[in-house]
């Protein structure tokens, strides 16, 4: 099934964000369909923010996973990188990187590090639409998705988000990126605009603004990412070195063993395959 596929489905399908090919690899064993390569993620790992992200390093990192895993990968361009000119460069690298689809979102360039802490500097609703328009103007396939995103609801209200949400569409975005708290913002926002819609699935008090998978697919919200995967490999990388400095066991390696570990490293990332094609040319 091909990602516009899955947005014709009423499914509501997890996206877990990636930062590197063994992550994307790991992801896809888990069984997710789809993959997010999102800003805050990368961000973090190269210690640093989404907003000290270039777009060079987006496509690079993209091009790395997709040489890996062949899932479905979205690329978080946050704010495309430029004005409605500059899309025309950003949708042809993410298209050339073999991005499925591309989420822009309506902040001021060059984004600031306080969209982390809850404070949006947004920009008119006018130039984000002329934004999606070139965007879609710039893209040569049709099934490469275009994704307006609006934080207007906790930074400037319901109201707001509406408004901007059905331009953004009528400018032809394909999804609407429009993150709800609870379960009335979400079933309002499903009754105000034309789905498919995407939002975080950790936004608001509970994971899917307090609604199941199924309540938020038949609501037509189709892709929820889970963007803090960096947290967990974070707290796992920390306590392994914390353990090797100390000369204790690895807490993190506990219920396993090296030998097992490594075992299950060279399946995922295909190392019978790669010895087999050595026996069979350069070490016969």
């Amino acid at each position: 099934m091909t990602f516009r596929d899955m947005l014709r489905t009423e499914s509501a399908y997890l996206a877990p964000a990636v930062f590197n090919p063994l992550s994307a690899k790991l992801a896809e064993q888990a069984g997710f369909r789809m993959l997010y390569l999102g800003g805050g993620a990368l961000g973090y790992v190269n210690c640093s923010l989404e907003a000290n992200l270039s777009l060079t390093e987006l496509v690079q990192a993209g091009i790395a996973i997709r040489a890996a895993c062949t899932l479905p990968l979205i690329l978080d361009a946050a704010c495309g990188f430029g004005d409605p000119m500059h899309l025309h460069h950003t949708i042809g690298m993410a298209e050339a990187a073999g991005f499925c689809a591309i989420e822009i979102e309506d902040q001021i360039l060059p984004k600031r590090a306080h969209h982390h802490i809850g404070v949006e500097h947004m920009v008119p609703e006018g130039l984000m639409v002329a934004k999606v328009r070139e965007a879609v103007r710039a893209r040569c396939s049709p099934d490469f998705a275009i994704i307006a995103r609006t934080n207007a609801v906790r930074q400037t209200g319901m109201d707001d988000a509406i408004s901007r949400g059905r331009a953004y569409r009528e400018a032809g975005a394909d999804l609407l990126y429009i993150s709800p708290r609870s379960p009335d913002e979400a079933r309002h926002i499903a009754g105000e605009l034309q789905p498919p819609f995407m939002f975080s699935y950790e936004s608001g008090e509970k994971p899917g603004a307090g609604l199941t998978l199924k309540e938020l697919g038949d609501l037509g919200y189709r892709l929820l990412t889970v963007a803090n995967t960096a947290l967990p490999f974070h707290r796992a990388m920390k306590q392994t070195y914390e353990a090797i400095a100390r000369g204790e066991p690895n807490p993190v390696m506990a219920g396993t063993t090296p030998q097992a570990e490594q075992a299950a490293l060279h399946q995922t990332i295909g190392f019978d395959a790669l010895i087999a094609i050595e026996k069979a040319t350069v070490e016969k």
